[in-house]
């Protein structure tokens, strides 16, 4: 398969409107190509050229791009920049000029191999030999495949959809609808290689992806806790359950494999990111296991070097560097909590129970005395099997300055990729009625009034994340939270990522448009006084019900350890308006209760009288 055929499917997507359509075209393209053409396809229509725990940075800027741009059309680099200006895009420069490429037109393998040899290139003079690289790659391409190369190497594709509507695409490819799209979907939450999953299926068919086991070194999607109000909800929910401390730290996944020449470990987080290089400290302890694979989750937290204490979760994330990561860690020592464990010396533990997980955890620390200055741990946990005690036991940990508990079924077997009550998060409750902060997605700014004007941003647009139809939508506007200087670095950041048109896959109402829009992959955490039914914001409408909309939203900090698509999703919104609703109900039925009492005392005094 020509890549000109897959830039063909690029721009009939980009021009559609329509998820399913979407789909189809997808589909069909799938269908044509080879199985490593399939996967290749999979990576690029994600703007990728790799799965994200592999990772793809091509780290060339588009001041780059302009000068390979000029040399390569024969115009200034002067012209090139007023063009990109008043296009809003590079890529579509080129297609302004009847580029044909060789006769023989590159193949979607060759040009995947040959951005692969771009992606390598590092050192001294990189950066003038990328260009060269470039330059000769754009020769064998015609005007609308360079078009689409361009996009991809800025990081800029931005075709509206997700690795959720590839799997519904790979179900319609294989069957001609969504019928196997929960079998596609439980293997990619397993081994989340979506380029993997698309290969299996073409090469081996469906019943090989049903048997899909873990593989140290390609992470498991992991699995996600539901909310619930009070001990007394999760009690009547659970019944006799496990609650353990909920760290506010880095969760990570740990994947261990002694079976190599070299011993091998990853760290991956929780939007399966390779995060190895910032844990050089746990790598060198979590070796000692007595262990030959292993895959396990836990929380990385630092810890304040004079007392001892655990930092908050953005002192932990100033780990997230590349350089000088030895003085790093000497500034913020990291304690590693094993929370559970999926997989262990060549066997799946995802089928076993929550207790019989834990003791396989449990007895890889036996022969270890753990003291105080260690590095890695198993995690408290207590079973309880009334609300007085899990109440006690969460104020407790309040206390001691924790967020609170995740609370798990006894008997819950670790379900990867899934958002139930087989664990509940139970956190402490802040000012306002919201019982949690919540995850939003920043999709464009307001450039402001006043002393903001001079600053070109005032306020922002965020949104949440609606599974159900791969989009996102609007749920605030926040002009609130942020400093002057962090107000400027926010614009820095959202101007990197601007956008000249709203996105296909952005809900919003046209009389809240932003002054610039930007691609959806911000995480910001808000928190607001409380939910409130809004017909302006889009988060959850249908046309029987108004959106959801946060009342007096504040900016707390960005959740860099999260993808969008991992960012608070319409669901849990509905969820979290109905226990502030019950909450409210609650309250309005004890005053008045109240209110009655005390006119049944005043008329008892009155008949007195």
């Amino acid at each position: 398969m020509k890549f000109v055929e897959v830039a063909r499917v690029f721009d009939q997507i980009e021009q559609e409107s329509s998820r399913i359509k979407t789909t189809k075209l997808l589909a069909d393209l799938f269908r044509d190509a080879t199985p490593n053409q399939a996967a290749i396809i999979s990576y690029l229509s994600l703007g990728e050229l790799n799965p994200p725990y592999v990772g793809t940075q091509f780290n060339f800027a588009a001041k780059s791009m302009v000068k390979v741009l000029s040399k390569f059309l024969g115009e200034s680099e002067s012209y090139i920049k007023n063009k990109a200006s008043k296009l809003g895009d590079l890529g579509l420069i080129v297609q302004e000029y009847d580029i044909k490429g060789d006769k023989d037109l590159v193949s979607v393998s060759k040009l995947e191999k040959e951005l692969q040899e771009f992606l390598k290139i590092s050192g001294e003079g990189s950066v003038g030999k990328k260009e060269q690289k470039l330059i000769k790659i754009f020769e064998q391409l015609d005007s609308l495949s360079i078009k689409y190369v361009i996009r991809v190497i800025l990081g800029k594709l931005r075709l509206g959809f997700s690795d959720m509507t590839l799997l519904d695409a790979f179900s319609w490819m294989a069957v001609g609808d969504k019928s196997i799209r929960k079998v596609l979907e439980n293997a990619y939450n397993i081994c989340a290689d979506i380029g993997l999953i698309i290969k299996t299926l073409k090469e081996d068919g469906l019943e090989s992806l049903k048997k899909e086991k873990i593989v140290p070194g390609v992470p498991v999607r992991p699995a996600s806790a539901e909310r619930l109000p009070t001990a007394k909800a999760i009690i009547k929910k659970l019944g006799t359950c496990i609650a353990q401390p909920k760290l506010d730290g880095f969760r990570l996944q740990v994947h261990i494999n002694k079976n190599k020449s070299k011993p091998e470990v990853h760290f991956f987080s929780r939007n399966l990111q390779d995060m190895s290089f910032m844990f050089p400290d746990l790598k060198k302890a979590i070796l000692k296991l007595n262990v030959k694979t292993l895959v396990a989750e836990g929380e990385a937290i630092a810890v304040d070097i004079q007392t001892g204490t655990f930092l908050p979760f953005q002192e932990t994330v100033k780990r997230k560097r590349k350089h000088d990561i030895d003085q790093t860690a000497k500034e913020f020592p990291l304690k590693f909590y094993f929370f559970d464990i999926l997989f262990l010396n060549g066997k799946s533990l995802l089928h076993k129970t929550h207790e019989e997980r834990r003791s396989a955890l449990l007895k890889l620390f036996e022969p270890k005395k753990i003291k105080e200055q260690d590095t890695v741990f198993v995690i408290d946990e207590i079973k309880v099997d009334n609300a007085k005690e899990l109440e006690d036991y969460f104020n407790d940990n309040i206390s001691q300055g924790l967020e609170g508990l995740v609370v798990k079924k006894i008997d819950s077997i670790y379900q990867a990729g899934k958002r139930n009550f087989n664990w509940v998060k139970l956190k402490r409750q802040e000012t306002g009625s919201l019982i949690d902060s919540i995850d939003c997605v920043i999709l464009g700014y307001y450039k402001g009034k006043g002393k903001r004007a001079a600053f070109g941003i005032g306020a922002l647009l965020v949104g949440v994340f609606n599974d159900k139809k791969d989009c996102y939508q609007t749920i605030a506007k926040i002009g609130t939270g942020l400093s002057d200087l962090e107000w400027k670095n926010l614009k820095k950041k959202c101007d990197k990522i601007k956008l000249k048109n709203k996105p296909k896959n952005v809900e919003c109402a046209k009389e809240i448009y932003p002054d610039v829009w930007v691609n959806p992959e911000i995480v910001c955490l808000i928190r607001a006084d409380e939910i409130t039914l809004s017909p302006m914001h889009t988060a959850g409408q249908t046309n029987d019900f108004v959106g959801y909309a946060l009342r007096f939203p504040r900016f707390l900090g960005y959740r860099e350890d999260k993808s969008a698509r991992q960012s608070t999703s319409v669901k849990e919104i509905g969820e979290l308006y109905s226990i502030q609703f019950k909450d409210k109900s609650k309250k309005s039925k004890s005053k008045r209760k109240k209110k009655n009492k005390k006119e049944e005392i005043s008329k008892k005094i009155m008949s007195i009288f």
